[in-house]
């Protein structure tokens, strides 16, 4: 069964930096596209960050410049750099990963992020 776990979330102030991180296990990593999903409260879940088994990644245009996703084969890691963080970047972030052929989803249980004064 594959499985996502979080870490690396919490509170910072407006301008401060987070690395989320995701460990996978239970398949194989290099399979998957990796992403990065957020969702604020009474708002819909939306796409931060993905990128895919060969590095290649699409960032939504609210994070560009700002966030920075990468992965580790070798560890079955994807993480995000959040950098001049912002008040409007607060939600709870999820962890996906999506079969490349099969399409198949699987989501962490969410990590908070909070940024503010």
């Amino acid at each position: 069964q594959v499985q996502l776990v979080e870490s690396g979330g919490g509170l910072v102030q407006p301008g401060g930096s987070l690395r989320l991180s995701c460990v996978v296990s239970g398949s194989i990593f290099s399979l998957y596209t990796m992403g990065w999903y957020r969702q604020a409260p009474g708002k819909q879940r939306e796409l931060v960050a993905s990128i895919t088994s060969f590095g290649s990644v699409n960032y939504a245009d609210s994070v560009k410049g700002r966030f920075t996703i990468s992965r580790d084969n070798a560890k079955n890691t994807v993480s995000l750099q959040m950098n001049s963080l912002k008040p409007e970047d607060t939600a709870v972030y999820y962890c996906n990963a999506r079969h490349f052929h099969t399409g198949t989803l699987y989501w962490g249980q969410g990590t908070q992020v909070t940024v503010s004064p």
